[in-house]
């Protein structure tokens, strides 16, 4: 399951763009905490916790406890602005979970026991269509990865999201298909040769038929001769 984070935080008196500029100028990254049906707190985050943070790689899929002056909220984050030239976080929103909610999120897939794969054996490619799955999860049990198991897979195999078990508290979000996530392609070596060979087979039969083609017209010549 992913990690709990912390993350401590004050509040933000006012908003606007001049307050939320004076902020970041001191090393403070504005914030809101909204959902629950309850108000929207505006709150400020230190820049070098925040940034930490983000370093996890895990910080878009984590619970994260924000605590206001003592009072700490159980929330998701939801979106994080950042400046389009120097990447720095500019704001932050976290969406306040409730008791035994159910969080959507996107958790990265992980490819396991390549080496029990024929056809990544005979030099086939992994072909990866979703690189992240996106399930509905017990906020309590949002897991760091989803392992798929490639095992046995020979080349032109695929894994569906039907082929996996999903962890306890987790299920896909997309439900009106059974979508592919991975499979094995041949290596483009070998779909070059297969191609030769067909193309080979495809000139043996043309030059078969002209063949034919060409001694029935010489009987035909014959026939004619023989009837003068």
């Amino acid at each position: 399951m992913s990690d709990q984070l912390t993350l401590s935080a004050e509040p933000r008196e006012r908003a606007g763009k001049g307050v939320s500029r004076a902020l970041r100028r001191e090393g403070r990254i504005p914030a809101v905490i909204y959902g629950d049906k309850k108000e929207p707190v505006t709150i400020h985050l230190d820049e070098r916790a925040l940034n930490k943070l983000l370093g996890t790689g895990v910080f878009m899929n984590s619970l994260v406890m924000v605590d206001v002056n003592g009072e700490i909220t159980r929330t998701l984050p939801k979106d994080v602005a950042f400046d389009p030239v120097s990447d720095r976080a500019l704001h932050v929103d976290f969406f306040r979970l409730a008791k035994g909610a159910k969080v959507q999120v996107n958790i990265p897939v992980v490819f396991v026991n390549e080496e029990g794969s024929p056809g990544l054996k005979r030099g086939g490619v992994l072909n990866v269509v979703r690189f992240e799955l996106d399930l509905m999860c017990d906020a309590d049990k949002i897991p760091d990865q989803i392992e798929v198991d490639v095992t046995g897979l020979e080349i032109g195999d695929s894994v569906h999201i039907s082929d996996i078990t999903l962890p306890d508290g987790s299920e896909s979000s997309i439900t009106d298909r059974d979508f592919t996530i991975a499979g094995v392609t041949a290596p483009s070596a070998l779909k070059s040769s297969d191609d030769e060979a067909e193309d080979a087979e495809g000139e043996e039969g043309e030059e078969g038929a002209e063949g034919e083609a060409a001694e029935g017209e010489g009987g035909d010549a014959e026939g004619d001769k023989s009837d003068d």
